[in-house]
């Protein structure tokens, strides 16, 4: 099964959502994953709550990811998602709440792990939010889904929540296997810390929408 697209008509070209995508591919050519640089770039809990912290680090992790397997799940339903939610809310806010949802995951997960000297990276917290308000604002959408057997291929229609339910599982076991944490190690934070992103976006995306009756949609 290959997700793709939601069934949500839209109106304007999702500039935001597209130059997200590029700039998280991107980096990650140039970077690749367990490179020095991406340990450098990456926020460590340890540092953000003690002497030394390096502030920056909190948008430059958002734009790193530690394999080709968490960079593709996370772009694959920002696309889904993300391009809906823009056309919601418009380009600037669907930045802004993107920004801070992996703002506040990365503050919750530095919060359960102060100590922490592994480098946190990656785009969950940020996806997590568009997630959030997508369910809020279509709670019936349906996510285009190509089905494929051998020799034969189709696509159906799949409940929005069924595929978010999706997007955690696959947090749970990408941090299980030491797939999200460019040092290969697991993480307890990992798993529930895009819950708020996930709560923010849920909040505040509805109160953005340009949309007349988004719930209807």
């Amino acid at each position: 099964m290959i997700p793709f697209k939601d069934n949500i008509p839209t109106e304007r070209t999702p500039f935001v959502t597209l130059a997200l995508i590029a700039a998280n591919v991107i980096v990650f050519l140039i970077v690749g994953s367990g490179s020095h640089e991406m340990l450098s770039g990456g926020a460590v809990p340890h540092a953000l709550t003690h002497s030394g912290a390096r502030w920056g680090t909190l948008f430059s992790s958002m734009f790193l990811h530690a394999s080709i397997v968490q960079l593709a799940g996370n772009m694959l339903f920002l696309w889904m998602f993300g391009n809906t939610i823009e056309d919601d809310v418009g380009h600037a806010k669907f930045l802004a709440v993107y920004v801070l949802g992996g703002l506040a995951t990365l503050a919750l997960q530095v919060a359960a792990e102060p100590n922490s000297l592994a480098p946190i990276v990656g785009a969950e917290g940020a996806v997590a939010a568009v997630l959030g308000g997508y369910i809020v604002l279509h709670p019936r959408g349906q996510v285009l889904t190509l089905v494929l057997i051998p020799f034969f291929f189709t696509v159906i229609e799949v409940p929005a929540p069924i595929m978010v339910a999706v997007w955690f599982a696959m947090q749970v076991a990408f941090a299980a296997v030491g797939l999200t944490d460019p040092v290969g190690a697991t993480s307890a934070g990992a798993y529930f810390a895009s819950v708020a992103g996930f709560a923010l976006g849920a909040l505040a995306i509805p109160r953005l929408t340009r949309r007349r009756d988004p719930v209807a949609a």
